[in-house]
């Protein structure tokens, strides 16, 4: 019997990454890393710096060169939208994307997992919260802060304020989203803290080199749950002073974490975990 001496085939393992100008920043290849050590999978996740001017291109060219996904962060989750074959009703919704899928014959579906992630991080942090407790206001009208609009409405809460240094921005987010919305002016934002249950920084103010957040929270209810998509610092000005006054307080790591978790799941086949060890590795 003759012996087979052809080469094995070459079996190529699944790539993924975070899209993003910067992305060096980025502790997304960091947390798929662990997460692809835990399971013991094939894999890489890599970051991948891209121009605007480049996303186009460099999008029709990632499925050729073996990647079958990737996360998409500043400044593309809005612009990958209008690039992609196919959209979820969720990225649709809110207009921006964070994970894009990429099919066997290269067509490119969108989706949006930060209101996923959002509410899982709430979940898993506050078992006990529950939307439908009274208002929720939210602070910021960007990408991030219609996601999060659009998971806490589905949550049930029975109101949702909002307000946004540029008060159009508001305006375009209640006109979509429907009558649940009040919009404040960004010189009222501490009155709209009055009675509400849930309360969100969802800007980049008090991110580590920003500006801070400057809201008056003297009528913030100690009853309220209080959370910050920011999570550099983990402990902003903003979520100190809620503490101190007697809140409940959630960081925005996990929200980071376990938005991560459906894209993970998709391209490397297994649903990962997101516990106290994930959030110590990230964090070194």
């Amino acid at each position: 019997m003759t012996e087979d001496t052809s080469p094995p085939p070459i079996v190529h393992a699944p790539l993924a990454g975070v899209i993003g100008m910067p992305i060096a920043h980025s502790r997304s290849p960091r947390l798929h890393a662990h997460w692809l050590r835990r399971y013991g999978l094939p894999g890489h996740y890599v970051p991948l710096p891209v121009m605007p001017e480049h996303l186009a291109e460099v999008l029709r060219i990632l499925p050729r060169a073996g990647f079958v996904g990737a996360n998409v962060t500043i400044p593309h989750k809005e612009a990958v939208i209008a690039l992609a074959d196919s959209v979820s009703d969720r990225a649709a919704l809110i207009g921006a994307a964070n994970t894009l899928i990429f099919r066997p014959d290269g067509r490119i579906h969108a989706d949006n997992t930060d209101g996923y992630g959002f509410i899982a991080n709430l979940r898993q942090s506050a078992p006990d919260w529950q939307p439908a407790a009274g208002p929720a206001a939210v602070i910021g009208a960007g990408g991030a802060a219609r996601a999060v609009v659009a998971s806490l409405l589905d949550s049930g809460v029975p109101e949702l304020r909002i307000t946004n240094r540029t008060r159009l921005r508001s305006d375009q987010i209640k006109a979509e989203f429907g009558a649940r919305l009040v919009v404040y002016d960004w010189a009222q934002a501490g009155n709209m803290l009055d009675s509400a249950a849930t309360v969100v920084n969802a800007t980049s103010l008090g991110m580590q080199g920003k500006q801070p957040l400057r809201v008056p929270m003297d009528a913030l209810s100690p009853d309220a749950l209080v959370t910050d998509l920011v999570y550099t610092p983990l402990m902003t000005p903003f979520l100190a002073e809620a503490q101190a006054r007697g809140c409940r307080i959630v960081d925005g790591l996990g929200m980071l974490l376990h938005q991560a978790a459906p894209g993970f799941e998709r391209w490397f086949g297994q649903r990962p975990e997101v516990d106290d060890e994930t959030r110590r590795i990230v964090l070194e």
